[in-house]
């Protein structure tokens, strides 16, 4: 699969997802932050999952109808811990994942929203 990883998920994760075969860009060798509108969009063009632990980006997916190519919201743990989360996710949950749902881990509860990427003509 292919992913971004947005910075504030580390580059633990990032080397944890490569090591298991995956493509994986990182916000955080891409400059200076964009902020979450263009990471999304990053994503969109790199046609990349993005992982994160923002939850704005759920506003721009679900109240903007933002176009995305899916999504992975994980809890703020230690770098082990979301790496485990993480692989838990993979076992679980990809063919989710290759769908571009929007998959949502908190409290130990992975939520799963197969919405429709939204793909917007330019105006």
């Amino acid at each position: 699969m292919r992913f971004l990883v947005d910075r504030c998920v580390g580059a633990r994760l990032a080397q944890w997802l490569r090591a298991q075969g995956h493509d994986v860009a990182e916000a955080a060798q891409q400059g200076d932050d964009p902020g979450d509108a263009e990471l999304l969009q990053r994503a969109v063009d790199d046609d990349r999952i993005l992982v994160t632990i923002d939850t704005d980006f759920g506003l721009l997916i679900f109240a903007e109808e933002r176009p995305h190519r899916g999504l992975v919201r994980l809890p703020d743990l230690p770098a082990e811990a979301r790496i485990a989360v993480f692989s838990d996710l993979l076992a679980r949950h990809s063919l989710d994942l290759e769908a571009r749902a929007i998959v949502t881990v908190r409290g130990g509860v992975v939520r799963v929203s197969r919405t429709t990427p939204v793909d917007r003509p330019e105006p």
